[in-house]
């Protein structure tokens, strides 16, 4: 309980930056981040996957991806921006369970005042060694851009942070 109120805080932080600082129009924004969160659901068997953006961020690099206009609060056109963030993420996000590949399945995405969510899941996951990650969410877009990826397998939690160049991220549990 403790653990996930301090990300909430955190995480809020990080999101509510842009408005700390006059000098920094709402649309701007001092730093380039997302969150990726991965938990181990060992009752369900499944890897619970979801990541935090900033969604003008989002926005901005999902139309240089697609090469369409998009905007993430329009829920006329949720249904093709879903299929969008879902091909961006399964590219740029990949994980390798105990050596083994495993593919991302989307669930679903959700717009928060200033950031994204999105959702997936990898199944039949019964148990979690290592994972070994590849992460360059936003890197073609922001030179800045940082990943912060925390990890939950068993009740014990790993974080790390990416920078721009840095993709690659391994946890031991």
């Amino acid at each position: 309980m403790v653990i996930t109120l301090c990300r909430w805080v955190f995480c809020g932080f990080l999101f509510s930056l842009p408005h700390l600082n006059k000098n920094f129009p709402l649309h701007k924004h001092p730093l380039y981040v997302s969150v990726t969160e991965i938990s181990h659901n060992a009752k369900d068997k499944i890897l619970e996957v979801s990541c935090k953006i900033f969604t003008d961020d989002f926005e901005n690099t999902l139309t240089k991806f697609s090469n369409t206009r998009i905007n993430l609060s329009d829920q006329k056109a949720k249904e093709a921006t879903d299929q969008y963030i879902s091909a961006y993420i399964i590219k740029h996000l990949q994980l390798k369970v105990d050596g083994r590949p495993v593919s991302l399945q989307f669930i679903g995405s959700e717009n928060e005042a200033e950031a994204t969510w999105s959702y997936f899941q990898v199944n039949d996951i019964a148990s979690v060694k290592n994972i070994d990650i590849m992460n360059d969410l936003l890197y073609e877009s922001y030179e800045t851009e940082i990943n912060i990826i925390h990890v939950m397998v068993n009740g014990n939690r790993q974080s790390t942070k990416l920078d721009r160049p840095e993709t690659k991220a391994r946890f031991e549990f």
